[in-house]
């Protein structure tokens, strides 16, 4: 188990079990190409299970991963409030990766993180659209995301995504591997 492993375990098992859309996660690097080749080999061994990896954002030492399930996200991008949402702000929707150059082009260009990259992550659109009206304030709960609309339910899912989280770590440190691990779509 190396410290790559790791992250992805730290921030993705909610995706990898096939219980969430998407995670980010920033990681650092030494040699970007050796990164990128890594992340090929990710691919090259989960994309066969529905999940993909995707470079958002790269500075001079930190990366943005975008790790997805991309049945999930182009269902929850197709749902009509959505797609809508998204349309009104500039996104193409009607391909994905034309959709994913425009979120990391929102990314890279904004001064600060566009809150639309939730609807990327499983956050109801209520949620997103809740945290952009009040300003990331008055919130009714803060764990995943803030929470704008029915606040136990949102509790229930964070809850399942922690227990998730630590028995993937669990699994991992006990030999097992991340394609063991990631549920096939």
């Amino acid at each position: 188990m190396n410290a790559f492993e790791k992250e992805i375990i730290r921030h993705c098992s909610p995706t990898l079990a096939g219980i969430k859309t998407g995670n980010l996660f920033s990681y650092p690097f030494s040699d970007y190409h050796q990164l990128v080749d890594q992340i090929n080999d990710w691919n090259n061994s989960l994309n066969s299970r529905g999940v993909y990896f995707k470079i958002l954002k790269t500075n001079a030492s930190r990366v943005l991963i975008y790790v997805y399930r991309k049945n999930r996200l182009l269902r929850d991008l197709s749902c009509p409030r959505a797609e809508s949402f998204l349309t009104e702000i500039g996104y193409p929707t009607k391909r994905l990766e034309s959709c994913l150059d425009f979120l990391s082009k929102r990314i890279e260009n904004s001064s600060n993180f566009p809150h639309e990259v939730g609807l990327f992550l499983s956050y109801p659109l209520e949620d997103v659209q809740g945290f952009i009206s009040h300003e990331g304030k008055n919130c009714k709960h803060c764990g995943y995301w803030k929470v704008y609309c029915d606040k136990n339910e949102k509790i229930k899912l964070f809850n399942k995504y922690k227990k998730c989280t630590e028995t993937y770590y669990q699994r991992l440190l006990d030999g097992s591997s991340i394609l063991r691990l990631t549920v096939a779509a």
